[in-house]
């Protein structure tokens, strides 16, 4: 069980690692604009996102549900 308990740890850790990437390329190219080299298409793919969830009605709503549900027990330090 201690494996099974290392590995959750590890996948939890390389989570909050992408959180954090996340929240810093929405930062990044709200502050300098769409010309970053490695963070260019993120506002766009999530306005994209939010958009298509939009247009699907109650199908997006319980996903965005579901996706809220999901992320509001990590923690990101």
């Amino acid at each position: 069980m201690d494996a099974v308990g290392h590995i959750k740890s590890w996948i939890g850790g390389l989570t909050d690692i992408g959180l954090m990437l996340l929240a810093l390329a929405i930062v990044a190219a709200l502050l300098v604009g769409e010309k970053l080299p490695f963070f260019s298409g993120v506002v766009g793919n999530i306005i994209g996102l939010v958009n298509q969830m939009g247009s699907n009605g109650l199908v997006g709503l319980i996903t965005l549900g579901v996706i809220l549900w999901l992320f509001s027990h990590r923690s990101v330090s």
